[in-house]
C-alpha cells in the first residue's frame, strides 16, 4: 500500500498513516457486512482510481476471486465511487452487478479524515446465498452500518488505537451489542459461552455488562471500576478479564454514527486454554533455568573440591592433572550458567568463548595473550556444551606446550559461520605462534588425554572434523569443522 499510494496519489504521510489505521481495523467491517472491501484512492491527476488494499470476509462468500490491489480504474466507469468521493456520503443506489453469474450488491463508503475525503471503500456483497437473516446476522449488519457511517464521518478508526489483527478478538469469536446505558441488547452464542466460563449462570441480555463483568472478576478495588467502565463500552479499550473458571479478552468499540454514542460493540474471545498453556510454558521455562542454575552451582562445588584436593597433593603431576580437571568442569559450568539466564535452550556462544579464553589464560598470566576474532553465533545447548570443553582442551594444550617458561606469544581463536540456512557449519581455527609440532607428531593417534577428549567430542558427539597442522609462518593451528543448525 505504501508504494501504490506514494506512486499514484497526492496523499501525505499522515494521510497514509490514517489509511494504515483503517486497514488494521476493517476486517471487522468486512465480517459484519458479510462483504468484500476494496479501498480506492484517486490518483494524482484526479482522472483515475487506484486500489491500494483489499479484504475478504470470514463470515461469507467472496465477491472477488482475483486480487484487486494495484488495479487502475478511470473516473466515470464506476459512478458509485464518483458519487461517494464528490459528495462525501455513503452511496447505495443502483441495481446489483453480475460477475461470473453471481449477483453482487455494491456500496461506496467515503473515507474521511479531518474534513477531507481521502478515498472510497467499495463494499461488495455476494447475493448468491441471500436468505432470511437471523438475529445474529441482523445485529452484524446494523453494527456494520454504524461503523460505515463513522468511517464516512471521520470518527473511525480511533486515532492512536492501532490494532493487532492476529491478537485482537474478531466478530466470530464473540460479539455483544450494548445500548447507550451499557445494557446488553444482543449476545452471540460464543459470547454467552465465554461468560459462562467466567461463572455466569444466567443470560446476558438485559444485564449491565460493566457491572456484571466486575462482579465476575475476582479482584476488588479500583480495578473493578476500570473493568466496569471498559465493559460498558464508553471508550475504545482492550483488556482481559479472569474469573473463577476462565479468561476472556474484551475489546470495546463505542458506536457514534452521528456523533453521539448510541451504544457499543464488545468483541470478546475465550482465551482460557491459551493462557493456561502460556503459564505452563512459563513454569516449564523457569524450571529448566533453575535446573541449569543448580547444575552450574554443583559443578562449581565440584571444581572447588578438586582445587582443594590439588593443594594437598605433593606430586606436581597429580596437582596439574587436578587443575586440568578443574578447568574442564569450569567450561561446562559456564555453559549452564549462560543457559540459566536464557528463555530457551540456545546460547550466544561468543560470550562463552571469551570466558573460556579468560579462564584458560590464567595458567600463563602476563606471558601469552589470547584473543578471539569472528563470531560463533547462537548455538543449541547440545552443541555448546561439548564445544566449550573442546575449546578449553585446545587452548589449554596450546598454552602448556607451545611456549617455553616465560616466553611471550599469542593464541588466536577465529570462528566463521557458513553453509545453508537450515544446516550451517562452524569453522573454528585456533592458531598460536609458539614452537610448533614435534617431528612426526600425528594428532589423530596422539595419546594425550586432552587430544583424546577433543577427538571424541568433535568426531563422535558433534559429528565434525578435527585436524592439527603447522601454522603457515610459525607455530601450530588447530582446525575444527562442526555442523550446527542455523540461527532461527
Amino acid at each position: 500500500m505504501n508504494d501504490l499510494v506514494r506512486q499514484h496519489t497526492a496523499l501525505s504521510e499522515s494521510d497514509l498513516e490514517w489509511l494504515h489505521l483503517l486497514v488494521s481495523e476493517w476486517q471487522l467491517l468486512s465480517d459484519l457486512s458479510f462483504a468484500d472491501l476494496v479501498l480506492w484512492v484517486p490518483t494524482l491527476d484526479g482522472t483515475r482510481y487506484v486500489s491500494v488494499a483489499q479484504m475478504r470476509p470470514n463470515t461469507g462468500p467472496t465477491s472477488y476471486q482475483d486480487d484487486m490491489v494495484g488495479h487502475l480504474v478511470p473516473r466515470g466507469r464506476r459512478p458509485l465511487l464518483d458519487a461517494a468521493l464528490d459528495e462525501g456520503r455513503i452511496v447505495r443506489e443502483g441495481d446489483p452487478e453480475w460477475r461470473e453469474e453471481v449477483p453482487v450488491r455494491v456500496e461506496s463508503i467515503p473515507v474521511r479524515r479531518e474534513g477531507r475525503v481521502l478515498g472510497v471503500i467499495a463494499r461488495n456483497t455476494n447475493l448468491l446465498t441471500v436468505r432470511t437473516p437471523s438475529r445474529l446476522e441482523l445485529t452484524y449488519l446494523q453494527s456494520a452500518s454504524d461503523l460505515a457511517q463513522m468511517i464516512a464521518a471521520g470518527s473511525f478508526p480511533f486515532p492512536g488505537q492501532q490494532v493487532d489483527m492476529d491478537a485482537s478478538p474478531r466478530a466470530g469469536d464473540g460479539l455483544i451489542r450494548l445500548d447507550a446505558d451499557g445494557i446488553v441488547q444482543y449476545a452471540s452464542p460464543n459470547a454467552l459461552s465465554a461468560y459462562h466460563h467466567l461463572g455466569l449462570a444466567s443470560d446476558l441480555v438485559g444485564q449491565h455488562l460493566g457491572e456484571l463483568t466486575a462482579q465476575l472478576a475476582p479482584s476488588r478495588g479500583p480495578v473493578d471500576e476500570a473493568i466496569a467502565k471498559l465493559a460498558s463500552g464508553y471508550a475504545p479499550r482492550e483488556t482481559e478479564v479472569e474469573g473463577s473458571g476462565g479468561v476472556i479478552q474484551l475489546r470495546a468499540i463505542p458506536l457514534k454514527p452521528k456523533g453521539t454514542r448510541i451504544g457499543s460493540l464488545v468483541l470478546l474471545r475465550d482465551v482460557t486454554e491459551l493462557r493456561r498453556r502460556e503459564r505452563e510454558l512459563i513454569t516449564k521455562d523457569a524450571t529448566i533455568r533453575e535446573i541449569h542454575h543448580r547444575v552450574k552451582n554443583n559443578l562449581q562445588t565440584v571444581a572447588a573440591l578438586l582445587r582443594l584436593q590439588a593443594r594437598r597433593i605433593d606430586s606436581e603431576q597429580g596437582r596439574e592433572a587436578l587443575n586440568e580437571a578443574v578447568r574442564r568442569v569450569g567450561s561446562i559450568a559456564i555453559v549452564h550458567e549462560t543457559l540459566s539466564q536464557n528463555l530457551d535452550e540456545r546460547v550466544e556462544f561468543d560470550e562463552i568463548a571469551d570466558r573460556v579464553l579468560a579462564m584458560v589464560a590464567e595458567i600463563s598470566p602476563g606471558k601469552v595473550s589470547c584473543r578471539r576474532t569472528g563470531r560463533f553465533g547462537i548455538l543449541d545447548a547440545e552443541v555448546a556444551t561439548p564445544l566449550a570443553m573442546v575449546l578449553t582442551e585446545i587452548l589449554q594444550n596450546a598454552l602448556e606446550h607451545a611456549f617455553a617458561q616465560g616466553e611471550q606469544g599469542t593464541v588466536e581463536v577465529s570462528a566463521v559461520r557458513g553453509g545453508t540456512r537450515d544446516d550451517a557449519r562452524l569453522l573454528i581455527t585456533v592458531r598460536d605462534d609458539g614452537r610448533g609440532l614435534p617431528e612426526g607428531f600425528d594428532p589423530q593417534k596422539a595419546g594425550n588425554l586432552g587430544l583424546q577428549i577433543v577427538r571424541t567430542l568433535v568426531e563422535g558427539e558433534l559429528g565434525g572434523a578435527f585436524d592439527m597442522v603447522a601454522a603457515p609462518e610459525r607455530g601450530t593451528q588447530v582446525v575444527l569443522d562442526v555442523p550446527v543448525r542455523a540461527d532461527k
